[in-house]
């Protein structure tokens, strides 16, 4: 028998939107705070019984609703953030979809007070389940409290999937702990039963919120961005590659103020950092994207976490290369990159020592960006890289000799290297130096690593990238969207030593492969790298391989623990370290050095008490 169509109830289509925008507390919170921040409030205060299934009570200082709109506002698609279509296009609030309100009224029992500052008192409307049970004057200041009891009352089975008590409260402190992050100028509130302290944020400078959202390390050790090109601006900060966590529990991205959670920005951020994280760590970073509106839909999803970008690729590609740039310019001599308002006294702009040393002469004995020969990829590849220490040491005598050899005596004044002069070898594995601040322990490994697998990366990427013509062209059967992809891309493809033509409709064929990668698997690294193409407009597979083999030659080119050094050897690894990029991971993501300042010696042995 066929089934007819009918047209669904009005409760059925509201709990239907529920469904789509009330998914549990903490999203309450969400629509509700946005809603407050739309109405250009400077306070606001949450309130929850039970983690928000009793008792949802969001209060601001906000514009107000007026009496006459009180009704209205608890009518789906009811809104003051847009009024046709083409506002669509260029969407600058954070709510406009007019369904949060409503949605909530047919879940719970939902009151809201209101005064606007014209009026001389506020009203309130009351609705249960849809219904309105009572609308009238009531006393308010200026501003709109929303208050939602009883979440899912008419609905027990929504309510069965709740999780515990704790859990909730967890996520509502969670939702608002990110908004903030996006309005600094805006004072939250949270209080919580259950012996949950209260989440107080003040309004003020971005350091103290982010000391207490994330931590005072991260405040410490972070890399502060502020970068416009053309239509894109990107700021915000990110943590050092030594300043990761074990899950990505503090990644915090807004797009025009709006946090969202996005593949391609998510994927671009992993590129950056690549090559200076430790496998299975993840950045910690809170970043703002400002995009022109019409350039980014956020009519994706009900719960507008999701975006999509009108030019996904352009997007992608400024992400990753803002913060490629800031993480490779961080140097030794980058002291402790502060946000704004968390200025240590004292402390240095990145590279403003190095300007010293140069203004003074360069006293480390080694120049900036020292000249290499061509790279031999073919002789390189079974013998030893580049950047043995006999050509570090070559490099030191050739340039003016390092003035600290002997570790002599005091070092003080402003001629000190950030990694100071080497003292000595520990167990044949740390080399032990003195600088401005304290003691400095290297992992000459580690560090030796880094700095030959730059050099290498920067002479392959000074001639191109060697290509390896294959004797018999090998040909693919793709879906037809590929096949357009790699005609369309196939000079960005060659550039990156991939020679792909279009052989049919369906159908491409490989000519030629970069030549490192050349005794691998053909066929799955052109797969793969045609499939990132269509995720992500671009592929960095390429690039990866290639590092992974740079970064083998590199590990074992490099110098072993257990050898011993001279003094001139050391001083020439450390100088080295302070011009090379990342030189505060190696490879793998491990530390190189780290510092211990006279101060924490001091307390370490009880100096001064």
């Amino acid at each position: 028998m066929t089934q007819r169509i009918h047209e669904l109830g009005s409760f059925v289509s509201n709990q239907i939107a529920a469904g789509e925008v009330v998914e549990r507390p903490a999203s309450l919170v969400k629509e509700l705070v946005e809603n407050s921040l739309d109405a250009k409030a400077s306070q606001i205060r949450v309130i929850t019984e039970q983690g928000g299934v009793k008792r949802v009570l969001v209060r601001d200082d906000g514009a107000g609703i007026h009496p006459d709109d009180l009704r209205l506002a608890l009518s789906r698609h009811a809104t003051s953030k847009i009024h046709d279509a083409q506002d669509l296009l260029g969407v600058a609030s954070l709510g406009f979809r007019g369904e949060a309100l409503a949605s909530m009224a047919s879940v719970a029992r939902v009151r809201i007070t209101s005064r606007p500052a014209a009026h001389e008192h506020g009203f309130a409307i009351e609705v249960e389940g849809g219904t309105e049970v009572f609308f009238g004057p009531a006393a308010h200041p200026v501003g709109t409290t929303v208050e939602v009891k009883d979440l899912f009352y008419n609905t027990p089975a929504r309510r069965k999937f709740l999780k515990t008590e704790r859990t909730e409260q967890g996520q509502v402190e969670n939702v608002l702990r990110r908004i903030s992050l996006g309005h600094f100028d805006v004072s939250f509130e949270l209080i919580q039963g259950g012996g949950r302290r209260p989440l107080m944020l003040a309004a003020g400078e971005p350091a103290e919120r982010l000391r207490r959202i994330l931590s005072a390390e991260f405040v410490d050790r972070n890399v502060q961005l502020d970068e416009t090109r053309q239509e894109f601006s990107l700021h915000g900060w990110v943590g050092l590659p030594t300043h990761s966590r074990s899950q990505a529990d503090q990644q915090y991205f807004y797009v025009n103020g709006r946090v969202v959670r996005d593949k391609l920005v998510a994927h671009a951020i992993r590129q950056a950092y690549r090559d200076v994280l430790f496998h299975g760590r993840h950045p910690v970073f809170v970043l703002y994207l400002e995009v022109p509106a019409e350039g980014v839909d956020v009519n994706v999803h009900p719960t507008k976490h999701e975006v999509r970008f009108r030019d996904a690729r352009a997007v992608h590609d400024f992400i990753f290369g803002t913060l490629n740039r800031a993480l490779r310019d961080v140097r030794p001599d980058s002291v402790r990159p502060q946000v704004a308002g968390a200025q240590h006294q004292g402390a240095e702009t990145p590279g403003a020592l190095l300007e010293a040393w140069s203004r003074a002469g360069d006293p480390s004995g080694m120049h900036p960006r020292s000249s290499q020969a061509p790279f031999a990829w073919q002789a390189e590849a079974a013998g030893s890289p580049p950047g043995g220490f006999a050509q570090l040491l070559a490099e030191a005598r050739e340039a003016r000799p390092p003035q600290r050899d002997h570790g002599a005596g005091p070092v003080s004044g402003d001629e000190i290297p950030p990694l100071g002069y080497a003292l000595g070898q520990l167990q044949g594995i740390y080399i032990l130096a003195e600088n401005a601040q304290g003691l400095v322990v290297v992992d000459m490994h580690a560090a030796h690593e880094r700095i030959t697998y730059e050099r290498l990366k920067t002479q392959i990427g000074g001639q191109g990238v060697p290509r390896q013509r294959l004797l018999v062209p090998l040909g693919l059967d793709v879906s037809e969207q590929e096949a357009d992809l790699a005609e369309e891309m196939a000079d960005a493809l060659a550039e990156m030593g991939l020679v792909i033509d279009r052989s049919g409709a369906q159908a491409v064929t490989i000519r030629e492969v970069p030549a490192l990668l050349s005794s691998g698997s053909i066929e799955s690294l052109a797969r793969d790298v045609l499939a990132d193409c269509m995720t992500f407009g671009r592929s960095a597979r390429l690039q990866e391989r290639q590092d992974d083999l740079l970064a083998t030659m590199a590990c074992h080119g490099s110098v072993r623990a257990h050898r011993s050094l001279t003094l001139a050897e050391m001083n020439a690894l450390l100088r080295a370290m302070e011009q090379t990029e990342n030189a505060g991971q190696c490879n793998h993501g491990r530390p190189t050095y780290f510092v211990q300042s006279m101060g924490d010696l001091d307390r370490l042995f009880l100096r001064g008490q």
